[in-house]
């Protein structure tokens, strides 16, 4: 699996959740301008084969109007640090996996 963090969630957790996820990218490190639009985003992770993990809503849009790929694991946590976001997406890696699996395109984590 391929996880692609974006801005609103911390660069710090890469090399945290690499081990559980396989591979985990974070929107700041990947080469495209920072700060990212998210059109560059969601083209990159669509060109790369990775799961948009986001707080921002707009890729909910984004996916309304493109479809899918890329697929979007939407966090609606509020301020959460970053141990808490970690472990929130270590618990919920079975609806990720179903996501990556299946098709459809965009799961909500409501906490």
């Amino acid at each position: 699996m391929k996880i692609l963090l974006d801005a609103n969630i911390s660069w710090k957790l890469v090399n945290k959740l690499k081990p559980i996820f396989g591979e985990c990218a974070h929107v700041d490190l990947i080469g495209i301008e920072v700060p990212a639009d998210d059109i560059d985003i969601w083209n990159y992770a669509l060109n790369n084969g990775y799961i948009i993990i986001t707080k921002d809503n707009d890729f909910v849009d984004l996916l309304e109007i493109n479809g899918f790929p890329p697929k979007v694991v939407l966090l609606k946590t509020g301020n959460n640090n970053s141990q808490a976001l970690m472990e929130l997406l270590i618990n919920v890696k079975p609806m990720i996996d179903d996501l990556e699996e299946n098709n459809y395109g965009l799961i909500e984590i409501v906490k």
